[in-house]
């Protein structure tokens, strides 16, 4: 049982800036969304000046329509969130289903996991018909879903199962650790959790993406030598250069590095090849290379490691106070381990505080981008990679008039003018000169 010596004003406290920051949270994300609704709207009459000569006034008007669309119905997921992390902590859903599970299964290992399956299985339950909507409804309007009711439903199994497979031995044995291994069970436990994070980068290209879509060697033999030669001339290898079938989910067209140290592969959707030229995929990789020359994928890891080794020495502390329970709605086991609880208890209520960071991480993601296009104009063309960038951006239905604060506070990429024109001024002028081929 948690220390219960702690004064109840504490108690009280926690619940206030709770509610305090979910309630500002809450508004500071709508006003948000209000000014993106607002400002995409405004500009949806007009293509930029800068993209005038490339954009057609109906893909821009089709990306703004698309933008508005998602922007609307992440109003609704807001309304939807919070009702629902309200109802979990504050108004007791989660002390009724914990005791209702004790009630049934008695205390124990077998109630505990029984509790962390129960609360996502209810959670997925209640987000199924927003997700359904957004699959055969939004994207559908915008002739972005490919995808049959059979293969969503064929996914969802699939991933439940293995998400189960994997998910429920290391909630056990974290649980087990909480129980087990004295006060600095949190340390045991980040190190398994980073341990099983970077084995999943190594085995999820080669074991479980498969499982999901077909992975066939890059065949075009003109772009593999391209490719080929500007991996060799940046000093890069890979396992392997491969074709996603990416189009038979959604029209929406990437290209990625997957898997970490030796097992790295390049992954090319079926549809970015069918859009962009030789010139442009060679431009969009080295975009992709120039992340790696720049160690960002590493800073982002031991960023992860630092941030979850914080984490869980705050739950380590914070799963031994009686106020963190009774602060956030939730009635502890008097006998018996609240172990479970506390997992639960921090996840819900963590994203309502680091909400407000999320601008810093957002800077820095943005300024990498900046770096990888900056590395990539230095190896391929500007020329190329600014094309490249527009036919994806008109592709995907990206809207060109983001309102700039949502931008400084959501985008993890910059704006579409902001970036183009970064990139365009470092180009050399052999680069700008260059002609897409």
């Amino acid at each position: 049982m948690p220390d219960s010596n702690t004064p109840f004003d504490t108690s009280f406290l926690l619940t206030l800036t709770f509610a305090a920051a979910l309630a500002i949270g809450m508004l500071l994300k709508f006003w948000l969304s209000s000014r993106q609704i607002r400002h995409v709207a405004l500009h949806r009459v007009q293509v930029p000046v800068a993209f005038a000569q490339t954009i057609t006034l109906a893909a821009h008007q089709k990306a703004a329509d698309y933008t508005l669309a998602k922007a609307r119905l992440g109003l609704l997921e807001l309304a939807l969130g919070t009702v629902l992390l309200v109802g979990w902590t504050l108004l007791g859903g989660l002390t009724l289903l914990n005791q209702s599970l004790v009630g049934w299964l008695g205390l124990g290992m077998v109630q505990q996991l029984a509790l962390l399956v129960a609360f996502v299985a209810i959670g997925g339950v209640i987000e199924l018909p927003m997700t359904l909507y957004q699959t055969f409804v939004l994207e559908e309007r915008f002739g972005f879903n490919k995808m049959t009711f059979k293969l969503w439903l064929a996914d969802l199994l699939k991933s439940s199962l293995i998400a189960a497979l994997i998910g429920l031995p290391i909630a056990a044995l974290i649980l087990w650790m909480m129980a087990a291994t004295g006060p600095l069970w949190w340390l045991w436990a980040w190190g398994v959790w980073m341990g099983f994070n970077l084995l999943l980068l190594v085995i999820y290209p080669t074991l479980i993406a498969p499982l999901f879509n077909k992975f066939v060697p890059l065949e075009d033999a003109e772009l593999k030598a391209r490719v080929n030669a500007l991996m060799q001339r940046c000093g890069f290898s890979s396992k392997g250069l491969f074709v996603m079938d990416g189009s038979k989910r959604s029209a929406h067209a990437n290209a990625y590095f997957t898997g970490f140290g030796a097992a790295k592969r390049v992954v090319f959707f079926d549809t970015l090849l069918s859009k962009l030229c030789s010139s442009e995929v060679d431009a969009v990789l080295a975009h992709e290379l120039g992340h790696f020359k720049h160690k960002h994928i590493i800073k982002r890891i031991i960023s992860m490691f630092a941030m979850s080794l914080t984490g869980f020495a705050l739950l380590g502390w914070l799963s031994q106070q009686t106020w963190f329970y009774t602060g956030l709605g939730v009635v502890p086991n008097l006998v018996g381990a609240n172990d479970a609880l506390a997992l639960l208890l921090f996840m819900l209520a963590m994203p309502v505080f680091s909400f407000f960071m999320a601008p810093i991480f957002a800077h820095f993601s943005r300024q990498h981008e900046f770096q990888a296009d900056a590395y990539a104009v230095q190896h391929t063309s500007g020329t190329a990679l600014a094309t490249a960038l527009l036919k994806l951006y008109e592709d995907n239905a990206s809207t060109l008039t983001p309102d700039p604060i949502f931008v400084k506070f959501y985008y993890s990429h910059p704006a579409a003018s902001e970036r183009l024109a970064r990139m365009l001024s470092n180009s050399s002028p052999l680069s700008l000169n260059e002609k897409s081929i």
